[in-house]
């Protein structure tokens, strides 16, 4: 049985999670920690997680992950066969993750793990948000899915990305770079799904857990 290793406040983690719920493979989870100890290292060679245990062995790398779930279990396809349009939900996910949540992060450690950015990346990474947005809203369909009429891996990536980009903005800049898309219609939409709903409900959890153990 597959394994997802790692914790469930993760936006990579719960991306994989909801691809596999979503697909209905059988897996297992495992809470692991980021340290660069050498059995993390062994399975993840930058010391990151989520991981994923197969028979095989071990896949880092989210996306990667992701391609290995809808080539290893295709029941329940989250790719359009049709190539291009393939293609095109994969141009999608690299965009939402290397042109937005990869350049939101700059600002993390000040939004949420009290820390401090200078007022120079923040201004840089604001007009980065602003001219990158702005370039999604012409691939991006939600119609009602992110990709088009269908539910695809770029949804998996959306719901775990979108509503942090626009949480982060909004801590950092009191304002929404997202502000002009329906995420919030979409993220409500996405809620009632019962995959989204058990993915929510174990981020909450882990977030608890998290405090718990920072207190101590």
């Amino acid at each position: 049985m597959l394994k997802l290793c790692g914790f469930a406040t993760s936006n990579y983690y719960n991306k994989v999670k909801l691809a596999l719920l979503e697909k209905g493979v059988a897996f297992e989870e495992e809470l692991v920690w980021i340290d660069r100890s050498e059995a993390l290292l062994s399975k993840s060679p930058l010391g990151k997680v989520p991981y994923l245990e197969t028979e095989q062995g071990a896949v880092c790398e989210s996306q990667v992950m992701l391609e290995y779930i809808e080539t290893a279990y295709p029941q329940v396809p989250l790719l359009p066969a049709d190539p291009f349009a393939a293609a095109k939900v994969r141009e999608l996910i690299t965009f939402m993750e290397l042109h937005l949540e990869l350049v939101a992060r700059e600002l993390y450690a000040e939004a949420f793990f009290g820390g401090k950015v200078s007022d120079e990346v923040k201004e840089r990474t604001k007009k980065q948000l602003t001219r990158n947005a702005k370039s999604l809203a012409k691939l991006i369909k939600f119609g009602p899915f992110v990709a088009g009429a269908e539910f695809t891996m770029a949804d998996c990536v959306a719901l775990a990305h979108l509503p942090l980009v626009s949480m982060v903005s909004k801590i950092i800049y009191g304002e929404d770079v997202l502000a002009d898309l329906p995420v919030r219609d979409y993220t409500r939409m996405m809620g009632e799904r019962a995959t989204v709903q058990k993915v929510n409900a174990d981020r909450k959890a882990n977030q608890e857990l998290m405090k718990t153990l920072a207190a101590k």
